[in-house]
């Protein structure tokens, strides 16, 4: 299914002019040398422009450019390569092996152009015989680049002010060998037709995590894994026409790196039916929440919410000419070393991926803090809750939250949770329920951290309006504070918020500290999982403590307060219970989130 639907998008993709033509792909290459007809080096000249992200606009990068495919690191390279098969030296490969890759190289060069008859193409043998790579460092052109030459850096040959590889004897030639016509054919599993089967596939690049030389999507490589005797990717009989169509699609949604998202570990392409973009750069802002699009800006989030509404139902979006019907793929991709994992896969309408969408939304919905600039939680921002939170200074010396996610990608729990963080996108996507492991993770991180914010919250509301749980009941599962709930362990939530109101305004008024109203460890800081856990054991612990913090208070803050903690007594009753389970004490956590987001509009108000 997977490589069908990306040899799909090649088919629909090529008419445009958008990918390489068969046996073509596109790589980056840094430098050009120059040759003469007798095969002399001339010059070499950096290939290097701007980087193409915003922030990478000042830092240059090789250029991209259309040369013949390659199929494996250790395969020659027709017309272009590195420093090992062009020049014979490099600094990753002692000089026995460098020299045997270019032998292997120059040996591969006389099989293809021996008999064109072309001066470029005597340009080129004359090169590589003539060439010796023990003097490779010598070379007065090569030393300065060496560190650039000699590393991972691609070349290319020019001849009389011409790239080799676009001159139309040399591009004939490796058409005529690319297309050479195999004994055995066999019927492709994508395709369907008559085709050689290739040993191996070309390359995946562009996937964080993986080698950036590039990884297989498809490969065997122990004979443990092989039957009747195949080799290697004949074991699973894909095309050659049909391997280079998958690879070079998805090569094509890799190279743009404004819609390759990141969830976990894996990175995260999509695509519509016949490559209409539209799709793709809507996907980016509603999806992922990663596009061009700004969510401070009213207008263009109220462009996004109508737009929603209209597919969500079925209907067209004909401002941005998205039709609901339009079948969509979303992939995610893991690294493992040299080749690649798929870590999910979903296919369905465009519609109905948005309606799947919205409605996790719509369970995420819940009063923010009004420092919180994002009206919507987009998935990767959702995840960073699971994450342990780093706390760093500012510029103005205060302290900053991040998260392991954002703080970086080789983060220990980062690497915990890909794995979930696959399910959720999953069932984000299909609509399906959350994972356990989504709740867990949460739980852990406000039981470690004693901290809910606005994600986790939404997390718990979110996870029980799907997952339901008789224990954790939808009065609970409110955008904001139900004072109305009867609920005991979100009463318990509620109380415990309002004890911490009392014990801060008891320390604002604390003449002992004036210049310095802050106070080492907070009842929220010692007591706060143990009260979630156990009530019976901490909340008479709790009203002790309120109780003397009243006394400090002005007698109009003292019958304010003593009222709000006499009505959530009064729903309470006289015995609190012993323990309480993990869904009464995700109701517990969302009382005490709603009770402190109402304390703090009051004030905002005010």
């Amino acid at each position: 299914m997977i490589l069908q639907a990306l040899t799909s998008l090649y088919e629909a993709l090529a008419p445009k002019g958008e990918v390489p033509k068969e046996g073509w792909s596109r790589e980056k290459i840094s430098f050009a040398l120059g040759i003469d007809e007798n095969g002399d080096l001339l010059r070499i000249t950096p290939l290097f422009k701007p980087g193409d992200m915003p922030k990478e606009k000042k830092k240059e990068e090789p250029q991209k450019m259309m040369v013949p495919i390659k199929v494996g690191n250790k395969s020659p390279k027709f017309l272009w390569g590195n420093s090992g098969f062009i020049l014979g030296a490099a600094n990753d490969k002692t000089p026995e092996k460098a020299k045997e890759c270019f032998e292997r190289n120059r040996q591969f060069h006389h099989q293809l152009l021996d008999k064109v008859d072309s001066p470029a193409a005597k340009a080129i043998l004359n090169f590589f015989d003539g060439w010796e790579p023990e003097k490779t460092t010598e070379n007065e052109l090569v030393a300065q680049y060496a560190s650039e030459l000699l590393g991972s850096a691609n070349m290319v040959f020019r001849f009389n002010g011409k790239f080799v590889h676009e001159i139309p004897e040399l591009s004939a030639a490796w058409q005529t060998h690319y297309g050479a016509a195999q004994t055995e054919k066999e019927q492709c599993l994508i395709t369907g037709m008559l085709d050689a089967i290739p040993e191996t596939h070309p390359l995946i690049k562009g996937i964080q995590g993986a080698q950036s030389s590039g990884a297989a999507l498809v490969s065997f490589n122990e004979s443990a894994f092989c039957s009747y005797k195949k080799k290697q990717n004949q074991n699973a009989p894909v095309g050659k026409y049909a391997a280079f169509a998958y690879t070079t699609a998805l090569n094509h949604l890799l190279e743009d790196r404004k819609n390759v998202h990141r969830i976990g570990d894996a990175s995260v392409v999509c695509w519509a039916e016949n490559a209409d973009k539209q799709y793709e750069d809507f996907a980016a802002d509603l999806f992922f929440g990663d596009g061009d699009g700004d969510q401070s800006d009213e207008q263009w989030l109220s462009a996004l919410q109508a737009s929603v509404e209209l597919l969500a139902k079925g209907l067209p979006c004909r401002e941005l000419d998205l039709d609901p019907e339009r079948k969509f793929y979303i992939l995610g991709i893991s690294p493992n070393a040299a080749r690649l994992a798929v870590r999910f896969f979903y296919c369905d309408s465009f519609g109905n991926i948005v309606k799947n969408i919205k409605a996790h939304y719509d369970r995420l919905e819940i009063v923010r803090p009004s420092y919180d600039k994002f009206p919507i939680l987009p998935l990767w921002k959702l995840l960073s809750a699971t994450n342990r939170t780093i706390k760093k200074k500012n510029d103005n010396g205060t302290n900053a939250e991040r998260s392991d996610s954002e703080d970086s990608d080789k983060s220990k729990d980062k690497t915990q949770n890909s794995a979930m963080a696959g399910a959720v996108a999953r069932a984000v996507f299909s609509g399906g329920r959350y994972p356990a492991s989504l709740l867990e993770c949460t739980f852990l991180r406000i039981k470690a951290e004693r901290n809910i914010t606005r994600e986790r919250a939404a997390i718990i509301k979110a996870y029980y309006l799907r997952n339901p749980n008789e224990k954790c009941p939808k009065e609970v599962l409110t955008v904001s504070l139900n004072e109305n709930s009867k609920n005991i362990p979100y009463t318990l939530g509620r109380l415990f918020s309002v004890y911490e109101e009392i014990q801060k305004e008891a320390n604002l008024r604390n003449p002992g500290n004036p210049g310095n109203p802050g106070i080492n460890t907070t009842i929220k800081d010692r007591y706060f999982g143990s009260a979630a856990a156990m009530p019976a054991t901490v909340f008479p612990i709790l009203s002790n403590l309120a109780q003397k913090h009243l006394r400090k208070l002005s007698d109009e803050q003292r019958v304010c307060l003593d009222k709000k903690v006499m009505t959530l007594k009064s729903v309470l009753g006289e015995q609190y219970p012993a323990h309480m389970s993990l869904p009464e004490q995700g109701s517990f956590d969302l009382g005490y989130y709603h009770q402190t987001q109402a304390r703090y509009t009051k004030k905002e108000d005010k």
